[in-house]
């Protein structure tokens, strides 16, 4: 497919990614010269269905501006055969690849405030319009451009997303070892998922590796359960740095609540003292203690 031509002129570049529904690939507007992300999804009738409602939900989102809500920015539709055609911007990187250029190590504080809080935006624009993204994960959430300072980012991939008013407790979604336990459990469940999906980003973020390592659902409830679902608040360093990191466990505490109506809301996050512009920007990689 590499080389080929998508539609009437969009030549296919690369291959940028590739799940259950389809592939996403890098591809070039031969009209505009201009390079897009193009999620081609498969012919088959339950992808083509969800490719529907995807289409559904990014008409809504449409009404957000997808710089200032930290979204990533959708063009339309075309089909390829029998093949639905996504257009989006091409963006740089995904959090897990530009967690792994630091050998997974975690980030230093003074980027992961700035993700965590655009992010957070990018949900609380979300539940403005009722959405519950239903996939947030480091894989969904992309570096704009890596070489720019400060850094920027913005959530793709809403494949799985739905209204909150429509959404059907038991079904599934989101990827193990990100999903939050109201869906596993399959209980009812509403945008507060996603927070809790948010807390375990912001600790990959921080310690360069999942909270919950797992492959199965089996796994993955075992670990919450074996912590209560809260991420261990005992942290190796002490003396200044101790208050940025007290801060950013306090604050992961809230986002990983096992009651979802207990959950913090985007809104309550980005007054969290962890987002005072007072607090120092020297803090280094916080050091979390892993509970296995």
């Amino acid at each position: 497919m590499e080389r080929s031509i998508l539609g009437k002129h969009y030549k296919v570049e690369a291959f940028l990614g590739e799940g259950g529904f389809g592939i996403v690939a890098k591809c070039r507007d031969t009209t505009t010269n201009q390079a897009v992300a193009i999620k081609v999804n498969k012919s088959d009738p339950d992808i083509l269905q969800q490719a529907h409602v995807e289409i559904f939900i990014l008409e809504q989102l449409r009404r957000l501006d997808p710089d200032a809500a930290n979204i990533v920015q959708w063009n339309g539709f075309f089909h390829d055969g029998q093949r639905v055609c996504l257009k989006f911007e091409l963006l740089d990187q995904c959090l897990w690849d530009y967690i792994g250029d630091r050998n997974k190590q975690g980030l230093p504080i003074s980027e992961v405030r700035p993700i965590l809080g655009q992010i957070t935006n990018a949900l609380s624009h979300l539940s403005s319009v009722g959405i519950v993204h239903a996939d947030l994960k480091p894989g969904n959430i992309m570096v704009v451009n890596r070489h720019e300072s400060p850094i920027k980012v913005k959530l793709i991939d809403f494949g799985l997303a739905c209204p909150a008013s429509a959404v059907i407790p038991g079904d599934f979604v989101g990827t193990v070892g990100y999903c939050a336990p109201e869906v596993m459990l399959g209980l009812p469940y509403n945008e507060a998922s996603d927070m809790w999906s948010l807390g375990l980003v912001a600790v990959e973020l921080a310690t360069g590796l999942p909270l919950y390592p797992s492959e199965n659902d089996y796994d993955y409830l075992k670990f919450i359960i074996e912590t209560q679902g809260q991420p261990p608040d005992h942290v190796l360093d002490s003396g200044q740095q101790q208050a940025g990191q007290r801060l950013f466990v306090s604050l992961i505490k809230q986002m990983l609540a096992l009651d979802a109506h207990q959950r913090i809301t985007p809104s309550q996050v980005l007054r969290h003292p962890f987002f005072s512009p007072g607090l120092s920007k020297r803090f280094p990689c916080i050091n979390i203690e892993r509970p296995y």
